[in-house]
């Protein structure tokens, strides 16, 4: 029954019409790529169109440039194509997070795993304090860090998910990011769908959409809580602090990714060898929550 399910959500990605609700819809690929099949800006900025990107959006990009290909100037030229879709009345938003900055995430758990509980605090206790300015986000892949160092770039201050923008938009769409709120109400996730903003996964699967966790903290009135803690500065000084929010959990993204393709408006694609895919925020995070509601209540998660 799993391969009939896969079998016809391929085949309905392939679609390009519409019913009474909204099927995946394949756009063409551009003509072609540069010299020695290198990417070049304006290759990818064609590709990126012909998805559906258009001038004067918002759009939350998850990107990984290996799968990409060989682009002529790197990560600097996918940004550069980016804002060219994008023009000066669009603002470009990526995932900044920091998870390193965490004594409960997989990065901790990973960098510990071997260590004694004296040698595990000792770890927790050389975590650098976050700064917003400096920061790296290079585990958000190699877009992210570059989009967070842009001159005009601001980012929003959640000590481990936050978020970086550049645009028009991007001060009103980092501003008030409680600690206490990684990715809910009181969070850029909030403002992203309240503006109406797009979300382009480049390479990369549904297990990557940041927009199904703000559904988390909505499919049911108590959500699970977890008890979280990070290194921050509090007046000056590096701080551990613990807060209590809701448990994120992106185990089961990439089935509800696949079911969202069956019914909503998801326009498909290739950016050089990537595939590419790019739909609403909001329309992703209405759909998520009635999906959790159903899948997460029933098997009692």
């Amino acid at each position: 029954m799993v391969g009939v399910r896969l079998s016809l959500s391929a085949f309905l990605a392939h679609l390009s019409l519409t019913t009474a609700g909204f099927l995946a819809c394949r756009r063409p690929a551009p003509s072609g790529t540069g010299e020695n099949g290198v990417l070049g800006r304006a290759t990818l900025a064609e590709a990126l169109r012909l998805l559906g990107l258009r001038r004067g959006q918002i759009v939350l990009v998850h990107a990984s440039l290996r799968s990409v290909g060989e682009i002529a100037g790197g990560v600097a030229t996918l940004y550069d194509a980016l804002r060219d879709v994008l023009g000066r009345r669009g603002t470009l938003v990526v995932p900044a997070y920091t998870p390193g900055n965490s004594d409960t995430s997989k990065s901790f758990h990973r960098a510990t795993r071997h260590m004694t509980p004296e040698e595990k605090e000792a770890y927790r206790e050389q975590i650098p304090a976050f700064d917003p300015e400096t920061t790296s986000s290079i585990e958000c892949g190699v877009l992210s860090e570059y989009v967070r160092t842009r001159r005009r770039a601001v980012r929003s201050d959640h000590p481990q998910t936050s978020f970086a923008a550049v645009g028009p938009a991007a001060r009103g769409i980092t501003a008030g990011h409680r600690h206490d709120n990684h990715l809910g109400e009181r969070s850029p996730l909030r403002e992203l769908e309240r503006r109406g903003a797009m979300v382009l996964l480049l390479g990369v699967s549904y297990d990557r959409c940041t927009a199904f966790h703000l559904a988390e903290y909505r499919y049911t009135p108590k959500p699970p809580t977890a008890v979280y803690g990070c290194a921050m500065k509090v007046d000056g000084r590096r701080t551990w602090i613990s807060y209590e929010d809701v448990v994120l959990d992106d185990s089961d993204f990439g089935e509800c990714g696949a079911a969202m393709e069956l019914t909503e408006k998801v326009n498909l694609g290739r950016v050089g060898n990537a595939d590419g895919r790019l739909f609403p925020l909001p329309a992703a995070v209405a759909f998520a929550q009635n999906w959790f509601a159903e899948r997460r209540g029933r098997t009692g998660e």
